[in-house]
């Protein structure tokens, strides 16, 4: 975090788009514990476009700063802690329930993490240096940006059950697993069925 920012462009006026269509925000990051307030108040004062990032808890390594570094640069096992941070958080709800919705993280790693808890694949994000987001496969690419036109398509609104209502309008949450994209796709060849 020092010399450089790392905050790609669109960031917090895509994450404001998807929080007004009813969504939380977890941040969850290989640090350690003891840069959990410099974390904080980066994501803090990230501001784009008259936009903030949206609340949400910050999910750090508990680990002191030479094992956190250790596991991430030395090892390179992130995935260890956050599979284990994202299961503690998903062991709050019911076990019919994923709070996951969707995951965005920078290396293949994330990827691992999101799958482990049950993020569909569909709905995993990895975002280059270049901010480039990437589908989890590599075939789909956007940016931030342009991902915000898509919000309402990739991240429908839903009701939080208190007023009935959804926070963006009238429509209830759909499992994208029924979207006319997921019917209607075709997938990819096998070669498993050769």
């Amino acid at each position: 975090m020092i010399g450089r920012d790392w905050t790609h462009n669109g960031v917090a006026p895509l994450y404001a788009k998807i929080a007004e269509n009813g969504y939380k925000f977890v941040y969850l990051t290989s640090r350690n514990i003891g840069q959990v307030d410099n974390t904080k108040m980066y994501l803090r004062n990230i501001s784009q476009d008259k936009c903030k990032l949206p609340p949400g808890a910050v999910i750090t390594s508990p680990d002191r700063l030479f094992a956190a570094l250790n596991r991430e640069m030395v090892q390179r096992r992130p995935q260890e802690f956050k599979i284990t941070a994202l299961r503690d958080v998903r062991h709050c709800f019911a076990d019919t329930h994923n709070p996951f919705y969707a995951g965005f993280g920078n290396r293949a790693t994330d990827v691992v993490s999101y799958r482990a808890v049950g993020v569909a694949e569909g709905r995993i994000y990895i975002i280059n240096p270049a901010g480039e987001i990437r589908h989890f496969n590599h075939m789909y690419r956007s940016s931030y940006t342009s991902l915000q036109q898509l919000v309402d398509v990739m991240f429908p609104a839903f009701s939080d059950g208190s007023d009935g209502d959804t926070n963006a309008g009238a429509r209830k949450f759909q499992d994208s697993s029924f979207s006319s994209y997921n019917y209607w796709k075709t997938n990819a060849f096998q070669f498993d069925d050769v």
